[in-house]
């Protein structure tokens, strides 16, 4: 068979596109019965290697070159004008309903975006204080930004190893076995990482290159029997259905959608029922327009739920899908379509426009960013709710995760004056974070030097066990590790004088969260007393805690866990205030609960405290009067979410902690 350096059409692919985009969108949007729709973007990772990676290699193996220009402006023309109006009118729209934070954060997401780097953003973004992610506007770009490296990578190896075809094929099959083999196991340890960043998810992409190498090298005519595609069409459609969203993924699970993916491209020319059905004019017109519909989509589905909450059925549901699916047809039909075949639009004319177009977006975007959203945009009784929202971010500049010494691997934050050695170890859970810039501020004005230690959802307790649903089971194991470490540290450490133990106790105690977080529950086991109640089992180890701290001739304080406000959160009480879909008398009362309430929810985690034997300090009188605690004070926003204070309540409190740090606050 003559070999071309281009492919015919090939019909089925567009049909696998088509159920690739529809898995992604209609998971997205929430409809039954499609749990792992979210492995389409692994099926179209599949067919870009096999796309990109056939047209290369028959380009050097025929020519014997590679021409990287024209390359990339085929890339420029296909994917750049539907993305750059698809992030323009996100910014346009952004700007008349996104909050300033969520604002700001959308326009540094369309920065990362435009320079290929957002999955990286959202993998450095996924801390425990990350918004969720409905509300990042431009999440989906990240499979986008994957892509992009792919395109830089690829061509590398042709270029270096571009004379021996069997050095080619070599670097290809060991980067793809390199790439798995580190994804799996680096799913369970550092799951955004494998889940966001390129490495991890190149042996995907080389999928699909291999199998376009094997076949260019073959000649093949893609035909080898039906019960290949029955066969991968079974294993795509079960990847759909039955993979579960998680710590899990992608791991050893991915190979299921990317075998059936590489199934259906090795027998795509053959004549049976599976080829016939996605070479029809349905999912070929679907798949004309995958593209598109996965620009759009996000973006309907983030801010159309951001102005109005929760869909209220399936028919508001099937509406915005359809609004997707115009809103694609229309960006194929009048953008992607009529730049593609210009045929008076030059390589220059295209380089330019890509060029002038990324630096408006950039520029506009960072006029946001540094403008911090445009705060201005909404009404007074929004505004203190908005600065809540942003109030969250803490300056941990000064924070190292040490390679040697007792506390190795732990990251370590040093607060207080620099040239001293600290002699207080202040440890807990993600409300030591919350209280971090007032303890911060504290540190240097008594000047006394301090250091921080905190792990979210991590009792600052000896000998327990947690199993946290929000966790992964190597997050959960990390903690009662990190928690040895730390009394081997303290034993090892004889500068350590007062140790401040700061946690989230009603949770430890009750298992379960609240109001908005109901759904987090976390159990905790012992070493000894297994059968104990769980509040009985915290109340026992925090005692034993601090009993085998004092034994060392320490000072153990305890900080009395702040009121749980249930239903409040800050980002959405300003979104909800700002779309009138609540009062602002409403938003007062929301922002409040009673102070038998709050005891009560309390109650079971203050027990275990005041049994402790250690010195408490109470944030309570700060927070609540005789009959309420409220999450406004004095005009200005305390809490960030239903248990996590923001800066401003830190700072504002600071003076609780002056019996610990030495001295009546200044």
């Amino acid at each position: 068979m003559r070999q071309t350096t281009t492919a015919p059409h090939r019909a089925e692919i567009d049909g696998l596109r088509a159920i690739a985009v529809l898995a992604v969108v209609l998971y997205h949007f929430g409809l039954p019965g499609l749990s792992g729709g979210f492995v389409g973007v692994d099926i179209f990772f599949v067919i870009s290697g096999f796309l990109i990676g056939g047209i290369l290699w028959r380009e050097k193996t025929m020519t014997g070159r590679l021409s990287l220009g024209r390359f990339y402006l085929r890339r420029i023309r296909r994917l750049a004008p539907a993305y750059v109006a698809m992030s323009a009118a996100v910014l346009v729209v952004g700007w008349v309903i996104l909050l300033p934070y969520d604002f700001r954060e959308t326009a540094k997401g369309v920065i990362a975006a435009t320079v290929y780097l957002s999955n990286v953003l959202f993998f450095r973004q996924s801390g425990y204080f990350d918004g969720a992610a409905e509300d990042k506007v431009l999440l989906h770009t990240w499979s986008l930004s994957v892509e992009e490296q792919f395109y830089l990578f690829l061509p590398l190896v042709f270029l270096l190893l571009g004379r021996s075809r069997g050095a080619m094929i070599g670097a290809f099959v060991a980067l793809f076995v390199l790439s798995l083999a580190s994804s799996i196991p680096m799913t369970s340890r550092a799951h955004t990482a494998a889940f966001y960043l390129f490495p991890f998810r190149a042996w995907e992409l080389l999928a699909g290159v291999l199998l376009a190498v094997w076949g260019a090298e073959r000649a093949t005519d893609w035909r080898y029997g039906a019960w290949l595609s029955w066969a991968g069409l079974a294993l795509v459609l079960a990847g759909i259905a039955f993979i579960q969203p998680g710590y899990g993924f992608p791991g050893w699970q991915a190979l299921i959608p990317v075998a059936g993916t590489v199934l259906l491209l090795l027998n795509g020319q053959h004549a049976n029922p599976v080829n016939r059905a996605l070479s029809m004019r349905g999912p070929v017109a679907i798949g004309l327009i995958s593209y598109s519909l996965y620009l759009w989509h996000w973006p309907v589905l983030t801010l159309s739920t951001y102005v109005r909450g929760a869909y209220s059925g399936i028919i508001e549901t099937g509406l915005w899908i359809g609004l997707c699916l115009v809103l694609a047809a229309l960006s194929w039909r009048f953008i992607e379509q009529p730049v593609r075949g210009a045929k008076n639009l030059t390589g220059r004319g295209v380089l330019a426009g890509a060029a002038l177009a990324s630096v408006l977006l950039v520029g506009a975007s960072a006029v946001i960013f540094r403008a911090d959203g445009l705060p201005g945009r909404f009404g007074q009784e929004t505004q203190v709710h908005i600065a809540a929202s942003g109030d969250f971010l803490q300056d941990f500049s000064r924070c190292t995760t040490p390679d040697t010494g007792p506390l190795k691997g732990l990251e370590t934050c040093p607060i207080g004056p620099a040239d001293q050695t600290a002699t207080l170890l202040i440890w807990g859970d993600s409300h030591v974070r919350a209280f971090y810039e007032g303890l911060a501020l504290a540190a240097q004005e008594q000047g006394r030097a301090a250091l921080v230690i905190w792990r979210a959802g991590c009792p600052p307790v000896f000998d327990l066990e947690k199993i946290e649903n929000s966790a992964t089971a190597t997050q959960n194991r990390a903690c009662r590790a990190a928690n040895d470490q730390i009394r081997a540290a303290i034993e090892a450490t004889p500068d350590i004088r007062d140790v401040l133990l700061i946690g989230r106790w009603a949770y430890y105690a009750t298992g379960t969260g609240i109001g908005i977080d109901a759904h987090n529950t976390i159990t905790l086991q012992g070493v000894t007393d297994a059968g104990l109640p769980q509040d009985q089992l915290l109340a026992q180890a925090l005692k034993d805690t601090i009993a085998s701290l004092s034994v060392r001739d320490l000072n153990v304080f305890v900080l009395r866990q702040p009121p749980e406000i249930d239903a409040y959160a800050a980002p959405d009480m300003a979104r909800a205030l700002a779309h009138k879909r609540i009062t602002p008398q409403d938003a007062r009362k929301v922002a409040q609960v009673t102070r038998s309430d709050a005891e009560r929810r309390a109650a079971s985690g203050q027990n275990a405290v005041d049994a402790s034997g250690a010195q408490v300090i109470d944030p309570w009188p700060m927070l609540c009067d005789q009959f309420l605690c409220d999450a406004i004070q004095n005009g200005q926003g305390f809490y960030f979410d239903n248990n996590h204070i923001t800066n401003t309540a830190a700072k504002a409190m600071r003076s609780m902690f002056a019996p610990i740090f030495g001295g009546a606050q200044p």
